[in-house]
């Protein structure tokens, strides 16, 4: 069934909670400042809270009353409203509006439903010019001769003056000021971002009830599928539409694509995955093959989607704002300067950026931002602004000539996937805004007069960090993002995920300061506090993990849906070249809580003692989280174990007289991280046992860790699992195998 749309809802129906002061700080004047506090999302409901919608039922024998019930009034309402007190025009334009919303004629005339007016007399607002400060659109103040400043802010306002962009149908005044507009707009764009939440709607958001509905087969990708909520749109592309995009976009994408030999887009990979962009659902891609591990083509095609998506959504956005500030300014000359009806020109958030793409290595964003400025069509790239300066920082490391020139020397030993992925720029501390206009492209922009930002994790922690420290600071260009990439996950969770998470709870907040918008033109839903339910999340990965899974369900709320990639994993146990007998033993957990204290248990009563008893060393121990490396460390001290260390924080003396203490077996036992293999991939040599404490997060490691044996006299490996680690174990052996390995009686198996 499809959503409610808000018009729909009676008069009478629920309460809305008032929201107060938009800005913390913004401008000293008492029209904004008619409120206290502003809500900053919506509360979740209780646990204990009926998910059955209340209605008012007339019993048979109850007489009928008629009784209307006054809607409490948005922010943006009441905003009008007192701006309206002081000026005939903006009361017009309000009155106008809400008979708009209750489908009032103009000759209709106001029931008094009895409620008092929350205006304000001209004696209780100061507009003199010495104390009523305006922001003009470089966020500095000048004397404003009157509110109605406020609203023509939107003609004289240069913060979207740049992108204007050429539309591709026009709008015009007809002899009685009214617009003659095109047919209705069915493009997802509109219907997403014209929606009107229901208050059981955000409750249900917020409490984040989902169920997939439908599923389809992943263009490209065997045994996968596309899982989602909400109704199954890809059967209605339409390709005479052109997907959905710009003109210019879509002719210029599919040119370039059929210069680099592509023959049929429709079927192609980077078509179907922009069809599901465009839907402005959620998406979960945990199976993307990347670039550097021989997955060009496949990671190329994903790229392409979401980059055509971004500049869709860029270019769409500025479209509607350049249209209705012509639309303003012609009707303004021709209903002498009246204020037409602002509900029709609500088209902006509190601030510009509109795009947020997260990644993890500079050499990735070279990449990804090269490519941005080949799918630009050619009249939007005329001139593309520090061009030079982007390629020197971000092209290639050349600060540590001697860090290179080592690098050089040791990568031909390195694994391929390893040279494709760290042979560029390794820097993980990098912002750079990029903005659109008529002629150019403009890198390092301003991020306030952003479209794009294009970042690490890393480097926006730290520009969060400097603004908690610093009041003069702020992250406020978060405030309206739209739509969010996180591409590569994978190699995110291998730096700090925990710096993603905190982006995400600085995403669409309400900013504290107004940053020169015109806020009669921002959508209600921002003052309202529900700018996460409209932003789309499109996270990209070759694996899932649970961190990974969880901000998906808990932190993509967008109330378009979500879509997930479903995919059948065959293992990778055949790519383990040697003949290793790999023991699979199953220890017991209550909960996912329990896991780690289970986990280390096992390992101390039975499998340690018999590492303990033996006088033969060359046991390592792999184990993929830092966490556990820290508790399995301190319980070999416990215990005075001969052992040393190999992992992500060690310094590279300790690690070079680590392999050589185990290779002479002056250690019997060496524990080696996932994340120092990663980093390093070293081989290690002198490995007569190996025990994986923890399955590795990336599937290709098993089998590069398994080959290490190569030359031992023992040739066996013992693993620890549990029901808990089905993501990695599946990954390993497989869908079914794994599912069976989870629920057999037996807690013992053994692969050869």
């Amino acid at each position: 069934m499809g959503k409610r749309r808000f018009s729909e809802r009676q008069r009478g129906g629920s309460k809305r909670k008032g929201h107060e002061n938009a800005y913390k700080n913004g401008p000293k004047k008492k029209v904004i400042s008619s409120r206290d506090e502003v809500v900053d999302s919506p509360s979740p409901c209780t646990s204990g809270d009926s998910d059955v919608e209340h209605t008012d039922i007339v019993s048979d024998g109850e007489s009928e009353e008629m009784v209307e019930v006054q809607k409490e009034n948005t922010m943006y309402d009441n905003l009008l409203q007192t701006l309206g007190s002081v000026s005939e025009s903006l009361a017009s334009a309000n009155k106008k509006r809400q008979r708009d919303e209750e489908g009032k004629s103009d000759t209709e005339e106001d029931i008094d439903t009895g409620s008092e007016s929350l205006s304000m007399s001209e004696d209780d607002i100061d507009v003199s010019d010495d104390e009523s400060p305006v922001m003009d659109s470089g966020g500095s103040k000048h004397q404003g001769s009157g509110l109605v400043d406020v609203i023509e802010q939107a003609d004289n306002d240069d913060t979207y003056v740049d992108n204007a962009f050429d539309s591709d149908d026009e709008c015009d005044l007809n002899v009685n000021g009214h617009f003659a507009t095109s047919p209705t707009s069915t493009s997802s764009f509109d219907e997403h971002f014209g929606y009107k939440l229901s208050k059981d709607e955000v409750n249900d958001l917020t409490r984040g009830k989902w169920k997939n509905k439908w599923k389809v087969p992943a263009v490209g990708m065997s045994k996968s599928k596309w899982i989602g909520t909400g109704e199954h749109f890809l059967e209605n592309d339409n390709i005479n539409q052109a997907y959905d995009l710009k003109p210019r976009l879509y002719n210029h994408w599919l040119d370039n694509y059929k210069a680099n030999g592509g023959k049929d887009f429709h079927s192609s990979r980077q078509r179907s995955f922009f069809s599901l962009c465009n839907s402005y659902r959620d998406i979960l891609h945990h199976n993307k093959k990347p670039f550097y591990l021989k997955g060009v083509e496949e990671d190329s095609s994903i790229m392409d989607a979401y980059i055509m998506h971004s500049l869709n959504h860029i270019f769409k956005s500025g479209d509607i704002v350049t249209k209705n500030d012509a639309k303003v300014a012609k009707l303004q000359d021709t209903t002498k300067n009246e204020i037409p009806s602002s509900i029709d020109f609500l088209d902006r958030g509190f601030t510009r950026p509109k795009i947020l793409i997260l990644l993890p290595l500079a050499s990735i964003a070279f990449r990804v931002v090269k490519r941005l400025i080949q799918l630009t069509p050619s009249k939007h790239k005329v001139n593309v602004e520090n061009n030079d300066r982007f390629t020197d920082e971000y092209g290639a490391a050349t600060d540590e000539t001697d860090e290179t020139e080592n690098f050089k020397s040791q990568k031909s030993s390195k694994p391929s996937d390893f040279q494709a992925l760290f042979g560029g720029n390794n820097n993980d501390h990098f912002m750079i805004g990029i903005k659109f206009t008529r002629r150019s492209m403009k890198f390092y922009n301003d991020f306030y007069s952003s479209d794009l930002i294009v970042a690490s994790p890393l480097g926006l922690i730290t520009k969060i960090g400097e603004a908690e420290i610093d009041k003069e600071k702020d992250t406020d260009y978060l405030s309206s993002i739209e739509v969010l990439v996180i591409d590569h996950a994978d190699v995110i969770a291998m730096q700090n995920w925990s710096h993603v998470s905190t982006v995400i709870e600085k995403l669409n907040r309400i900013p504290s300061k107004q940053h020169g918008t015109d806020i009669m033109r921002i959508r209600p839903w921002y003052f309202d506090g529900q700018a996460k339910f409209y932003r789309q999340s499109i996270i990209l990965g070759s694996h899932l993990n649970p961190d990974i899974n969880a901000m998906f369900n808990r932190h993509c709320l967008n109330h378009q849906g979500k879509i997930k990639l479903d995919y059948d994993h065959k293992g990778v146990l055949p790519k383990v070249l040697l003949q290793v007998r790999q023991i699979y033993q199953r220890f017991d957990a209550e909960s996912i809580e329990d896991v780690d204290d289970a986990r280390l248990a096992y390992f101390s009563k039975k499998v340690f003692p018999k590492i303990k008893d033996s006088i033969q060393g060359g046991t390592m121990i792999f184990i993929s989280s830092y966490f556990e490396f820290v508790r399995l460390r301190n319980f070999l001290k416990s215990q005075d174990a001969s052992f040393c260390l190999l992992g992500e924080y060690t310094k590279q003396s300790d690690i070079s007289r680590a392999r050589v203490w185990f290779f002479h077996e002056r250690r019997k036992i060496m524990l080696y991280t996932e994340r120092a293999h990663f980093y390093h991939r070293y081989k290690i040599r002198g490995i007569q046992n190996l025990i994986i404490y923890s399955l590795p997060e990336r599937k290709e490691f098993y089998p590069e860790i398994v080959n290490m044996l190569q030359g031992s006299e023992n040739m066996t490996t013992t693993v620890l699992f549990s029901c808990f680690d089905m993501l990695r174990l599946e990954r390993i052996v497989g869908r079914g195998p794994a599912k069976r390995m989870a629920t057999s009686d037996k807690d013992v198996f053994i692969f050869t």
